[in-house]
């Protein structure tokens, strides 16, 4: 017979979405459960928990970071924006970029969606002038419906608009 030992908890402090909370949690909780589960933001979708899909891609203090991978306690003073964070604040708007892939059918189910937006979030488009380092810089995220090409047509159409707004 195994006896099971007590999960230790930790406080933490972390702010997400430009909103600071302190939770006490679990020393092996995964971020994106925290995300999920303690903060409620649903945006972050867990897929493959391995971190190969990239659906849980959110930014942790300014780099793209696969959530099932990470401890919350990890996390701790961290800042960290997730999908729900993308939109206008107090607007029914969609990003330049969430408007390029509605605009351009780049998605259909939606459960990877946030993932490709959060890891578009965290570069710098002048960094990518080709088609194909987008292609590259997207590899690490996984769709099972669109087969990219619309994908790439509306992240080239956001950066495109974007430069001309400038």
């Amino acid at each position: 017979m195994s006896v099971s030992q007590p999960v230790s908890e930790i406080e933490v402090e972390i702010t997400i979405n430009s909103r600071r909370r302190r939770d006490r949690v679990p020393s092996r909780l995964l971020l994106s459960d925290y995300i999920r589960d303690t903060v409620g933001l649903t945006g972050t979708h867990l897929g493959c928990e391995h971190g190969y899909c990239g659906a849980c891609t959110v930014m942790v203090d300014g780099d793209a970071v696969r959530s099932c991978l990470m401890l919350t306690v990890q996390a701790d003073g961290a800042e960290i924006r997730t999908v729900e964070d993308l939109a206008p604040a107090g607007s029914d708007a969609l990003s330049p970029m969430q408007q390029a892939f509605h605009d351009n059918h780049a998605l259909q189910c939606g459960f990877c969606t946030a993932g490709f937006l959060m890891t578009l979030e965290s570069v710098d488009p002048a960094d990518y002038r080709h088609p194909q380092q987008v292609v590259e810089l997207l590899s690490g995220n996984l769709c099972r419906c669109t087969g990219y090409q619309n994908i790439v047509t509306a992240v080239a159409q956001a950066w495109s608009d974007s430069t001309q707004a400038q």
